[in-house]
């Protein structure tokens, strides 16, 4: 399956259509749906609008939608800014990630803030003008999941830009106001749309218990290995060393914080691997935390925990992969998942306005909405860390 970029060009009648939640001077929000192919921005009069996913090679007669209603338990907002995600541009390039399979045109992005510009007659806790860091998965029912504080693992929640479900890198997004949460007058909206990473961060070291003086083993510097390595060190880890083959990755890691670098070459295998991170720190690692999904680096983080240690799989690669399993269960290391996040906004916005975290330096990119285009073909091309969309046209800042 092939996925490709088209801007859309051509000229839209502006209907007479309005989104009643932004009042009588709004003016109308709507999506095309059209016969065009791969990732297109829906323009009108006032600007782009949104970036919607198409399957190549289908036809679809033009649409127009506009934007759902609000229930009284939902918020409208004005996105500010969105950080594109590797999942957003394996999306594009590939059309799944494992069992999600992309069918219908889908709009991408989920790490997101913005400003709430109405709020439905059940919203208590926000009114128009706060800014918000958006939780993109939202249970849709009160399953054991969610009972049990686990909703992270609920098989039919929603999430942003997960298909079937659409996502934020939009001009206006309606979502539930119980998972947006308010931002401090300290924290700034970049830093708001990172809490979603920042969070991926914060669960992965609640899985792998990383607490006052844990020694820990980080598999990749991408933009995932680095917020597990912020967090890590906010903990209490007592030293960190984090692995990478690029070096101007490394560079960042140690500017965040990390006591060692390790640079990766194809010709290491994975024991000898381990020996180089354990000859770095000493000791072999309490928690390796793996961020690559590739398998020869799961492989190295099993061999680099100690007996008794736990391993988190953050990162998703293929779906069967050669593990030394025997070597793990004889020393008793823990292999953990981790999916995604649960209950984190709340402890990463604190992180953030106390000072105790700094993520400003991940942001290595930033392009207005009209350049959507270019920001993923830029995180395409692994250039910088965390390229940043910016949907608000009268707002660019940070």
């Amino acid at each position: 399956m092939f996925f490709k970029f088209f801007l859309n060009s051509s000229r839209i009648p502006l209907l007479k259509w309005t989104l009643p939640l932004l009042g009588s001077q709004s003016q109308p929000l709507f999506s095309l749906i059209g016969s065009a192919v791969g990732l297109r921005f829906c323009r009108v009069s006032f600007g782009l609008i949104s970036l919607r996913l198409f399957r190549h090679g289908t036809r679809k007669s033009v649409r127009c939608a506009l934007l759902p209603g609000r229930p009284p338990a939902d918020v409208l907002l004005q996105m500010h800014s969105v950080g594109i995600c590797g999942s957003d541009v394996h999306y594009w390039q590939h059309g799944r990630i494992a069992d999600f399979v992309v069918k219908d045109p889908m709009v991408l992005g989920h790490e997101a803030s913005g400003r709430v510009v109405k709020v439905g007659s059940a919203v208590k806790h926000l009114k128009v003008g706060d800014r918000v860091a958006i939780e993109p998965g939202v249970p849709r029912e009160m399953d054991e999941y969610f009972k049990t504080g686990k909703y992270n693992l609920s098989p039919t929640i929603f999430f942003c830009a997960t298909p079937p479900d659409d996502g934020n890198l939009c001009r206006f997004y309606k979502h539930n106001a119980n998972f947006c949460y308010k931002l401090p007058d300290n924290v700034t909206f970049e830093e708001g749309a990172l809490i979603e990473p920042l969070s991926v961060g914060i669960h992965a070291c609640q899985r792998a218990g990383v607490t006052l003086g844990s020694t820990v083993f980080i598999c990749g510097a991408g933009p995932i290995g680095l917020v597990c390595l912020i967090v890590a060190k906010a903990l209490g880890a007592s030293q960190v060393v984090i692995t990478d083959l690029f070096p101007e990755r490394l560079a960042l890691a140690k500017e965040l914080g990390a006591d060692f670098q390790l640079k990766v070459t194809g010709k290491v295998e994975p024991k000898q691997l381990a020996k180089k991170a354990e000859d770095l720190l000493g000791v072999q690692p309490h928690v390796a935390i793996e961020c690559t999904g590739v398998e020869s680096s799961i492989q190295t983080a099993i061999y680099a925990t100690r007996p008794g240690g736990v391993v988190v799989v953050v990162g998703l690669g293929s779906e069967m992969v050669t593990l030394p399993l025997i070597n793990a269960a004889t020393r008793e290391v823990d292999i953990r998942g981790v999916f995604r996040y649960r209950n984190t906004w709340p402890m990463a916005i604190a992180m953030l306005a106390s000072g105790k975290v700094n993520v400003k330096p991940l942001v290595t990119h930033r392009f207005p909405l009209e350049q959507a285009v270019k920001a993923f073909e830029t995180t395409r091309q692994g250039i910088g860390i965390k390229v940043m969309l910016k949907c608000d046209q009268e707002d660019q800042n940070p």
